[in-house]
């Protein structure tokens, strides 16, 4: 089965609507960020991208630490900075937020948690989960259930996982007033109910807007360019595209894929900026694996959309879901989506 068609990846409206419905409105403070989301907005897209490499904050940290974090599918979303966030009260977070989902609970409102288990909520932080010295620290938010049961006795088990983080956001924390935390990159693992009931918490104790992050065919493009330059060490899956094709009554999809050498040895051919990756090798790439299909099969892929990409190193859907599998280039990874999920808030 697709990794993105499992139950707990499908969309419900319903859950979509309430995060809509929450995620929405203007208020003083808000205002107040008008000119940082407006100069966010704006941004051009970069012609050139340095290729992901292991940061030395990244060395510095054992890879175990982070291990969690790899080969689950994640959600991914843009949020507006926080106001009064404070890393001293984490504590004091966890608490509320847990008092915060059991009142929801009670209310009758679709929580994912079961009928017989205590929640807990805890809050910590990710340390060395940054590109620069200057970015704000990760942190993490677990959604934990202990059963009251006589005949469970298996200890905690975790519900839901939400990571915010920013990777190299200079471009958003050069304009944040002091009362701010930027982390504008969300990562939501878990039921999308409680993915909103945990947003709305968000939205009322900080004052911030999220947005579902999507990526489109020209951001996926670039990520399959730089994630097939990275040099590893040995590769564990193989390079996989999947283009839709819009048609009656219902959509077609196309898969194309190669071996992860013959993927490599295609990007070396195109590159020629050293340490880099431009527009134009971008581009190139993807109208050497157009031409290759259509010799073979006499389809011309530029007339589709590509919704998927899949590396040794990570796999990304134009949904917003990703699944990151290479600690190695973790930093680098995080560096593009924190760069796309400024270029959104709006």
């Amino acid at each position: 089965m697709d990794p993105y068609d499992t139950p707990e990846s499908t969309p419900r409206h319903g859950a979509s609507s309430r995060l809509k419905d929450y995620f929405i409105g203007a208020t003083p403070l808000r205002k107040r960020l008008e000119s940082v989301r407006k100069q966010a907005s704006f941004v051009p897209t970069p012609p050139r991208r340095k290729i992901p490499q292991c940061s030395q904050l990244q060395e510095d940290n054992d890879p175990q630490k982070f291990a969690f974090l790899l080969h689950k599918q994640w959600t991914l979303y843009s949020l507006t900075p926080l106001y009064k966030f404070s890393y001293t009260n984490l504590k004091e977070y966890s608490r509320l937020l847990s008092a915060f989902i059991a009142a929801e609970k009670q209310k009758g409102l679709a929580v994912e948690v079961g009928e017989d288990f205590n929640i807990k909520v805890t809050f910590s932080t990710l340390l060395g989960m940054k590109g620069t010295q200057r970015d704000p620290e990760a942190f993490l938010v677990q959604i934990l259930s202990k059963s009251q049961l006589p005949s469970e006795n298996r200890g905690q088990k975790v519900l839901w996982t939400g990571w915010f983080c920013c990777v190299f956001g200079d471009s958003l924390l050069e304009t944040v007033p002091e009362d701010f935390t930027c982390v504008p990159l969300f990562l939501a693992n878990g039921a999308e109910t409680n993915t909103a009931i945990v947003g709305t918490w968000f939205q009322e104790t900080f004052d911030c807007h999220f947005s579902s992050l999507a990526i489109n065919a020209f951001n996926l493009s670039w990520m399959a360019a730089m994630w097939t330059a990275c040099k590893m060490d040995q590769y564990m899956a193989t390079t996989e595209f999947l283009w839709s094709v819009p048609c009656s009554p219902q959509s077609l999809d196309i898969s194309y894929a190669i071996h992860p050498e013959d993927a490599k040895a295609l990007w070396d051919s195109v590159h020629k900026t050293p340490g880099e990756v431009t527009q134009e090798e971008v581009d190139l790439f993807m109208d050497c694996l157009y031409s290759h299909f259509h010799r073979h099969f006499k389809i011309h892929l530029s007339a589709t959309r590509l919704v998927r990409v899949s590396t040794s190193v990570a796999s990304a859907h134009t949904d917003g879901k990703i699944k990151i599998l290479c600690h190695k280039y973790l930093i680098g990874i995080l560096a593009y989506l924190t760069e796309l999920a400024i270029f959104q808030i709006d």
